[in-house]
C-alpha cells in the first residue's frame, strides 16, 4: 500500500494505492491521525484501492467519527470496495463521492 497526503489550504487529501488490510491499516491510521489536526476537511481518495479488510474499515469509520461526517469524505471507490461498505451498512453513515 502507498499513501500520499497533500494539503491545499485546509483540505487534506490522502491518496491510497493498493490494499488496505490488517497489516497496512495501521499505516493509514497514522496518516489520518497526523493529518487530522491540520485539516478542516479530509478526503480519502481510494481510486486505486482494490481491497479493504475489516481493519481498513475500522480506520475509515474511526476517521469519520473523529472528524465528523461533514468534514470527512471518501472518493473514488471501486465497485467491489463500495460493495463492502454497502454490505456493512456504512454507506448510510459515510459521505461517499
Amino acid at each position: 500500500m502507498k499513501i500520499n497526503t497533500t494539503f491545499e489550504e485546509k483540505i487534506c487529501t490522502i491518496t491510497i494505492e493498493g490494499q488496505i488490510e490488517t497489516l497496512t491499516a495501521p499505516e493509514l491510521e497514522q496518516a489520518v491521525n497526523d493529518a487530522a489536526p491540520k485539516c478542516e476537511k479530509m478526503i480519502l481518495d481510494m481510486t486505486d484501492v482494490d481491497y479493504i479488510s475489516s481493519g481498513g474499515l475500522r480506520v475509515v469509520v474511526g476517521a469519520n467519527h473523529k472528524l465528523g461526517k461533514e468534514k470527512f469524505k471518501l472518493k473514488g471507490l471501486a465497485p467491489n470496495v463500495y460493495e463492502i461498505f454497502r454490505l456493512t451498512g456504512f454507506t448510510k453513515y459515510l459521505d461517499i463521492e
